[in-house]
């Protein structure tokens, strides 16, 4: 298990010493995770810690407060993925108004030095912390040759002649680019959360939905063709809405799932709602017959693009895990 921590200052937690890599880390990309293996690989050679830095909220995001950027992934996610990359140690590090001021040579000496006893810091290209964004690779090794460890910049992951960034993988999702999304991201773009209740309204319309909020800027909205991962033992065709619901005067972003001809309590199980196509952007409908028109043509589509036909009534008790009658 990795241990998480979210403040800069405070008791020593590598002792022994460890190896640091820091990054915005959203949606843990190809670009983000050849830095963590390699501060992985590097921190199993001296025999220490592997500790991944990054920022809750992200630094953008405190800056932007009224109109904050896109996220990829959330907090959960992010520190998921860094411990399934072999952080042995994990900061969120709160950023506010005091982290925003902190001199970047304060941020070396409190957290890397004093607390995390870094013997070695991996950064990405161009990355910059602290004040003003005052900290590079410069500082962190003229710090370093005074402190006492070493700091180096990974090179930069290229997919299509261009470098990974989160900022195209936020481009492509807008566009319905999943393929291109999921080859720089490594895998295919996917929301993961607990499902919560909602207003129940998709039950009464004949598409009940698994409901995941997501209370940040998402990096895509539409209705889309989606795999479910995490009700059975292979993903489960769907359908998506993913929006503010503008029919029913909804605010918050939330993830509604249809999972077809599924029957099964849902509530509160973790799940993954993985993207595939987009059918269409958000709109707003007249009254609700129209919207149960549009989400019938949704369903249908979603289904030929996912190669899922409408199974009888013994096929559908079968896929959902329950007895057919005798």
């Amino acid at each position: 298990m990795s241990r998480l921590f979210r403040d800069v200052e405070g008791g020593v937690l590598f002792p022994q010493g460890s190896v640091v890599c820091i990054g915005a880390f959203d949606g843990l990309h190809l670009g983000h995770r050849a830095l963590v293996r390699h501060a992985v690989a590097r921190a199993r050679e001296l025999g220490v810690p592997a500790v991944a830095l990054s920022f809750e909220p992200l630094p953008r995001e405190f800056f932007s407060k009224e109109m904050p950027p896109p996220r990829l992934t959330l907090a959960r996610a992010k520190y998921l993925g860094l411990r399934e990359l072999g952080a042995d140690g994990v900061g969120l590090l709160r950023f506010d108004g005091k982290l925003s001021a902190m001199k970047a040579e304060d941020f070396v000496r409190k957290l890397l030095v004093e607390r995390l006893r870094a013997r070695e810091v991996w950064i990405g290209p161009e990355f910059r912390f602290g004040n003003r964004r005052g900290g590079d690779l410069s500082l962190l090794q003229a710090m370093g040759g005074e402190l006492g460890f070493g700091a180096g910049e990974i090179e930069p992951v290229q997919r299509g002649g261009e470098r990974v960034s989160s900022t195209r993988i936020r481009e492509a999702l807008r566009g319905g680019g999943f393929t291109e999304a999921a080859h720089m991201l490594g895998r295919p773009y996917a929301i993961g959360g607990r499902v919560v209740r909602g207003r129940q309204l998709g039950r009464t319309l004949g598409f009940p939905t698994a409901n995941l909020r997501f209370p940040k800027t998402p990096a895509l909205s539409g209705i889309y063709a989606t795999w479910v991962h995490g009700v059975a033992e292979r993903p489960w065709p769907s359908v998506s809405s993913f929006g503010t619901r503008p029919t029913v005067n909804g605010v918050e972003p939330l993830l509604e799932a249809h999972l077809f001809d599924f029957d099964g309590d849902l509530y509160g199980r973790h799940i993954e709602v993985e993207f595939v196509a987009k059918l269409r952007d958000e709109l707003k409908f007249p009254d609700l017959q129209s919207l149960t028109g549009q989400m019938q043509r949704d369903a249908a589509d979603a289904r030929r693009i996912l190669h899922v036909i409408v199974p009888d009534q013994e096929a559908r008790a079968s896929m959902c895990g329950f007895p057919t009658e005798a």
